[in-house]
C-alpha cells in the first residue's frame, strides 16, 4: 500500500513540474526568442556546431534579457 502511495505522489510531482514548465515556456519573452533565433542562425552559418551555438546564444541572450530588467 505504501509503495502505491509513493508512486502516486511521484506521478503528481512530475505532472506538476511538467505543467509549470509549459506555463513558463508560454510566458517567455518574445525578445529572447528573436535574439536567440538570430544569434543561432548566424552562429550556424559561421560553421559552428549545434551545441556550441545553443550554449553561446542562450548565454548571450539571457545576459541581454537580464540587463534589461531591474533586479531590485
Amino acid at each position: 500500500m505504501a509503495n502505491k502511495l509513493v508512486a502516486a505522489f511521484l506521478v503528481c510531482v512530475v505532472l506538476a513540474g511538467a505543467l509549470h514548465a509549459r506555463e513558463a515556456e508560454a510566458t517567455a519573452d518574445g525578445a529572447f526568442k528573436s535574439c536567440f533565433t538570430a544569434c543561432h542562425d548566424g552562429c550556424k552559418a559561421g560553421g559552428h556546431g549545434f551545441t556550441f551555438c545553443e550554449m553561446k546564444c542562450d548565454t548571450e541572450c539571457t545576459e541581454k534579457e537580464l540587463a534589461g530588467k531591474s533586479l531590485t
